[in-house]
């Protein structure tokens, strides 16, 4: 006998048990078939997911490979991750998800009928991602500090993640960051059937007090100080493909999803799902969270120098704004997409000035009624005004793209706009930051009378050398160096740049061509670039189709300039396009 089954595209998503009931001379019989699985189908046109591009729908629902976009703004960085949505088991733990958080929104889950609803479905995978009480997915590490469990920035894919998880009776694995968690929710949506991909934001803010301002604190130095905002120098979340029934959409379209917990003012929780045209067109009262999606996109940066912790003075700067550079994977490519234009109109165009206005009334009840001109005057006075207005111009920029051992060499550009002569005093320094924005250790402090001639141009070379940074970057690979000058000379000019060190790679190659349970092998190879012994190496290998669970090679110790070379076996299992990921990790990073 050949059953087809053909689920309406309304059924609810999960695992059914097929059974077949025969009567025949008056007796009846019953035997179980075995099960089935129903999901949402992008290939559908009545489905709530529906995707009608082909490349598309083999980008963010049949793509097993990733790419994750970190460092900052002016100097992005990639790496691979691997979501393996179709590896063994991983279904049935996806389905594990949506039983332990289906007491989210609706209290207990005797009536299933909420797992046909992409919007339900996407807001409980959101949830259990990181907000659980007892039973998320994953745990971010509270200060930093990560002894207890594995380093956030060491996972490479999302299938240990989540077998650890289920093997683990459902307790947090430790640790996590954004990027982690956005991924691991991709894999679980895409494995449900909604298309998904993951977003990354450059320069976002992270403030309790003023939902569109961020303001950072500076001393006398140029040193960071710790405040209750935070300019995180980028974050990851979530999008998901569908039509919202609940906001009468006919045709499917990208909604957001920060599955990451964030201070929204009622405690620290996740956001969406929120439609990303809403955020565009600053209409908040529209859906989930948007006006936490919107400030996140749409913040201003105010700093400020703090002297004797009793008085602040703004700066003369020219900061860089919040949320001006998001980013996602291309399509069938290994490059990325700038989708900052599906967020926000261009800047200063009179489409986003409508947009912001109009999502100001409904973050500001107080100026509901406020005319336009009354919002912009409101605004002006909080900005810093710009370093041009000082009658100077001042950046700072990268000699070198500095690796782990190198040196950070920069030149110092420096402008008089005036026909007059220019003689200050600046205060320069180089400070660890976190990804989260965090300000850990100033390394390197320096002082410096510059004199400038009318119309005068200068450049300043500046070197920190790896000995002054290298026993203070650990995990976060981001520097920030500032010059600032001394406020007894006048006016307070400040200039700054994030400056992304670089791992050093690690290099795979394929000695044999991967075949279907024919074994091959391929060489890994490492070397220490620094003046000095890399300790407690650990090469980490995974691959979808490759491995079944993460190879760990231990290196133990690497002297400088030493060459690593190792060589690994593996029998492909599965058909499919096979990518090997190799990460090391050492005392250092």
């Amino acid at each position: 006998i050949s059953i087809s089954i053909f689920p309406p595209s309304n059924a609810c998503i999960g695992r059914y048990i097929l059974n077949m009931q025969i009567t025949s001379c008056g007796h009846t019989y019953q035997r179980c078939l075995g099960d089935f699985y129903v999901l949402f189908n992008p290939w559908c046109a009545d489905d709530p997911v529906y995707m009608d591009n082909q490349a598309h729908r083999e980008e963010y629902v049949l793509n097993e490979h990733g790419i994750l976009y970190e460092g900052v703004h002016k100097h992005i960085t990639s790496r691979p991750w691997h979501f393996g949505q179709f590896e063994d088991g991983i279904l049935d733990i996806c389905l594990k998800i949506l039983d332990m958080g289906a007491s989210y929104h609706h209290g207990s889950d005797r009536d299933h009928c909420w797992r046909n609803d992409p919007v339900h479905v996407s807001m409980v995978v959101n949830h259990m991602i990181c907000s659980h009480t007892t039973n998320s997915i994953m745990k971010i590490p509270e200060n930093n500090d990560y002894l207890k469990g594995t380093k956030p920035f060491s996972w490479n894919g999302s299938v240990p993640i989540l077998q650890q998880w289920y093997n683990g009776r459902c307790r947090p694995v430790r640790y996590a960051y954004c990027g982690s968690l956005a991924s691991v929710m991709c894999t679980v949506m895409r494995c449900l059937g909604i298309p998904s991909r993951v977003v990354t934001n450059f320069c976002f803010p992270c403030s309790i007090e003023n939902p569109l301002g961020i303001n950072e604190m500076f001393d006398g130095t140029g040193k960071i100080l710790c405040g209750k905002d935070k300019l995180w120098r980028y974050h990851c979340w979530n999008e998901s493909w569908m039509a919202r029934r609940d906001l009468n959409q006919c045709c499917g379209d990208w909604q957001c999803l920060d599955p990451t917990p964030l201070e929204t003012g009622r405690g620290l929780a996740c956001s969406g799902p929120t439609w990303v045209r809403s955020i565009r067109e600053g209409e908040l009262d529209l859906d989930y969270d948007g006006h936490h999606m919107f400030s996140r996109v749409n913040s201003n940066y105010v700093g400020w120098l703090s002297q004797n912790n009793a008085s602040k003075t703004k700066f003369f700067c020219d900061a860089w704004p919040c949320g001006q550079h998001l980013i996602t994977k291309s399509v069938g490519s290994e490059q990325f997409e700038d989708i900052t234009g599906s967020y926000k109109y261009e800047l200063g165009s009179v489409k986003n000035k409508e947009a912001y206005y109009r999502a100001y009334r409904r973050i500001y009840p107080g100026y509901c009624n406020a005319s336009n001109c009354h919002i912009e005057r409101e605004l002006s006075s909080l900005k810093n005004p710009f370093l041009s207005d000082s009658g100077i111009s001042m950046r700072l920029k990268m000699a070198n793209c500095p690796m782990y051992g190198e040196d950070v060499q920069l030149h110092w550009l420096l402008e008089n706009l005036r026909n007059e002569n220019k003689s200050l005093k600046f205060n320069l320094c180089a400070q660890i930051i976190t990804y989260s924005g965090c300000p850990m250790d100033q390394f390197w402090k320096e002082s410096m009378n510059v004199t400038l001639g009318p119309r005068e141009v200068k450049k300043i070379p500046l070197c920190i050398s790896y000995s002054q940074y290298g026993p203070y970057l650990c995990d976060h690979n981001i520097m920030k160096v500032v010059a600032v000058s001394d406020p007894d000379c006048g006016e307070v000019l400040m200039v700054s740049r994030d400056i992304v060190i670089n791992r050093p790679p690690v290099i795979v190659k394929l000695l044999s061509q991967p075949r279907l349970k024919v074994p091959c092998t391929a060489e890994i190879s490492f070397c220490n670039p620094l003046q000095e012994d890399m300790k407690n190496c650990v090469m980490t290998l995974e691959g979808c189709g490759l491995f079944k669970e993460p190879m760990t090679i231990d290196l133990g110790t690497l002297a400088s300039n030493q060459q690593a070379r190792t060589i690994v076996e593996f029998t492909p299992y599965r058909l499919g396009s096979h990518r090997l990921l190799a990460n090391l990790g050492c005392h250092k990073f």
